[in-house]
């Protein structure tokens, strides 16, 4: 007896959410299998989780893309070692890759990730442009990289997210990636929203808008994606560079029209991700998570 046809609709889910899902994590056989059995770093119930399961992460990512364009020595070593013009899915494909198992995975399969990129960041060192000679290993730069991820992540989540996460919460959620980043080589990351605030104002003497950072953005702005994929990726950058501080929409050329935000790039960027978010359905973590508890 042949199986009843499924809904359009739930077609439509299915193959849309394929689609994205293979854009943001690769092949099938490159998406990792989440054990629900294994002891994860992070519980299901923790503040990592509440970020790193919405959707808004892409304009997060974004966003803290473009403001590590601004740090003349960390943008160096990006410029000069990265796949990132020639392969730039693939680095997408590796850096949820190492997001995705520092949050959901085992103590095990995160200390192993850890230590992988390590040993990509003892070898990636130079001289800038102008001279200045930086290491991916030097502490100063890693902390750096680490604020502007936990700023643009957590900022992208209570923007995007389905609900604002409450101000407690918001401070566990940089004390938590705070583990990762010490992980790496961040000495003393900041605890609370504040020190987090406090750690990338301090940092701005240091930054420019330098070649390498034109020709950066200018990939940022027009990458090459399949055709399908551009118009919505426009408009998760247009509400990436919307949540820049002012003097880095300055400092990029990226300006942002009076009432663009509210009027038009909130509400597409909204609608963007909600529709992502029912193509996708629950994370793998979440489901794993779910079907443990129902064991």
């Amino acid at each position: 007896m042949a199986s009843a046809p499924r809904p359009p609709l739930e077609a439509v889910r299915d193959r849309l959410g394929r689609g994205i899902r293979e854009m943001l994590a690769g092949t099938p056989d490159q998406v990792h299998e989440w054990d629900p059995a294994a002891e994860r770093r992070f519980a299901p119930d923790s503040a990592m989780w509440a970020v790193h399961t919405d959707v808004a992460m892409l304009v997060g990512g974004l966003r803290a893309l473009l403001l590590q364009t601004l740090h003349p020595l960390a943008l160096a070593g990006v410029v000069q070692h990265s796949t990132y013009k020639t392969d730039p899915l693939g680095r997408l494909h590796r850096t949820g890759a190492f997001v995705g198992t520092t949050t959901f995975g085992t103590v095990e399969e995160s200390d192993q990730i850890i230590a992988q990129v390590k040993a990509i960041h003892a070898r990636v060192n130079g001289t800038t442009r102008d001279g200045r000679e930086y290491s991916a290993l030097d502490p100063h730069l890693l902390m750096w990289v680490h604020c502007t991820e936990a700023d643009s992540f957590l900022r992208a989540r209570q923007r995007y997210g389905a609900t604002p996460l409450p101000e407690g919460v918001a401070d566990t959620y940089v004390a938590e990636i705070g583990e990762i980043g010490a992980a790496l080589g961040v000495i003393d990351p900041p605890q609370n929203q504040a020190e987090l605030r406090e750690r990338l104002i301090s940092y701005r003497p240091e930054l420019q808008a330098t070649r390498d950072t034109r020709e950066t953005v200018r990939f940022l702005v027009v990458p090459p994606l399949p055709l399908a994929a551009r118009p919505p990726y426009g408009i998760l950058f247009g509400a990436a560079t919307a949540m820049l501080p002012r003097f880095a929409r300055r400092m990029l050329l990226l300006p942002v029209a009076p009432g663009a935000e509210t009027l038009a790039i909130r509400p597409a960027a909204t609608a963007l991700l909600r529709t992502m978010g029912w193509a996708l359905g629950d994370h793998p973590a979440v489901e794993a998570a779910r079907a443990a508890e129902a064991d």
